[in-house]
């Protein structure tokens, strides 16, 4: 086992000491371990989110989520938001103070059911909602829109609990089809976009979102002549 990088000395905690064999291969596991729980959250968000679809599969005809993504921030990521945030780079400082290390997109076919997916997942027992931001009703100025929610959820293992803070961002396929192609834009041009080109994915945005609408009306149309 080699000694971690002086980045990674940094965030276990080691700083300019000289970090044992032994030393690094504990913090290695501890970072396995905290990696681990919130896959297990995720784990526990998307199979409330799997049976809540597969619900209203049989009481609507349908299913609301279309798809599913998720991920665990790695190591680099978090510690780059650490460092961002000017926060002590360690463990504990992630697990206090990041509320996204665990993430899941949940895509939906209308802008109704994200709602309605949301309120539910909200309404169970061991969910405790932490924080809510409704970028659909309040787009942010690029034309962004999304619904996010940071949940807490138990987790048990063999012999404790743990609370972890899970993100769900549920939006339509069309507002992640905009958001994954602005994102990579961006990430072309590190954020340096010509106005030409931020007007233009304004409107692009404005457009997708008056046809979410229309295609929501039209559901609703639909619904109606079953």
């Amino acid at each position: 086992m080699g000694q971690l990088k002086e980045n990674e000395k940094i965030f276990f905690g080691g700083g300019d000491m000289i970090i044992s064999p032994e030393e690094v291969e504990e913090k290695i596991e501890e970072m396995n371990e905290t990696l681990l729980i919130y896959r297990s959250a995720i784990k526990e968000v998307k199979t409330k989110l799997d049976i809540l679809d597969d619900e209203l599969k049989i009481r609507r005809k349908r299913n609301p989520i279309e798809y599913m993504k998720s991920r665990v921030k790695t190591p680099g990521s978090i510690m780059d938001k650490l460092r961002r945030r000017g926060l002590e780079m360690s463990v504990d400082a992630a697990k206090k103070n990041l509320n996204d290390i665990a993430g899941i997109r949940v895509i939906c076919s209308f802008v109704g059911d994200i709602y309605d997916i949301a309120e539910m997942l909200k309404r169970q027992d061991d969910i405790i909602l932490i924080e809510e931001k409704d970028y659909i009703k309040n787009p942010k100025p690029n034309g962004y829109r999304s619904l996010h929610l940071v949940v807490q959820v138990p987790i048990f293992f063999s012999d404790h609990e743990e609370l972890v803070r899970v993100e769900v961002q549920i939006r339509t396929i069309a507002m992640d089809f905009w958001a994954s192609l602005e994102h990579k834009l961006y990430y072309k041009t590190s954020g340096e976009n010509p106005v030409h080109i931020t007007n233009d994915l304004k409107e692009c945005a404005d457009v997708i979102a008056s046809t979410d609408m229309r295609m929501q009306d039209i559901q609703r149309e639909v619904e109606k002549l079953r």
